[in-house]
């Protein structure tokens, strides 16, 4: 059976599989696609749209229960950091 998670963005709940961590790291959001890093994570389908709401929404300071900077965090470079990533099981 695989872990469910909800995800930042849109609310919807997904399998563990289908989604993206991401973790707090010196006050910066980071992607963690191993599932790796210590911490609490937040998680995060790996569209554009989930994207584009949580940063809008300020999902990632809620989920994270501190204010988080989310400067320099672009969907292109957590897509394409994502993606080279060989360890995570997330379809493309």
């Amino acid at each position: 059976m695989v872990p469910v998670r909800t995800c930042v963005g849109c609310r919807r709940r997904s399998d563990q599989d289908d989604v993206v961590r991401f973790v707090l790291q010196d006050g910066q959001v980071r992607p963690d696609p191993a599932r790796r890093m210590p911490g609490r994570g937040a998680w995060l389908h790996l569209s554009r749209e989930c994207f584009d709401s949580a940063l809008k929404r300020r999902a990632f300071s809620r989920a994270f229960r501190a204010a988080v900077s989310t400067e320099g965090l672009e969907y292109d470079a957590v897509a394409a950091h994502v993606s080279t990533d060989k360890r995570t099981g997330l379809k493309e």
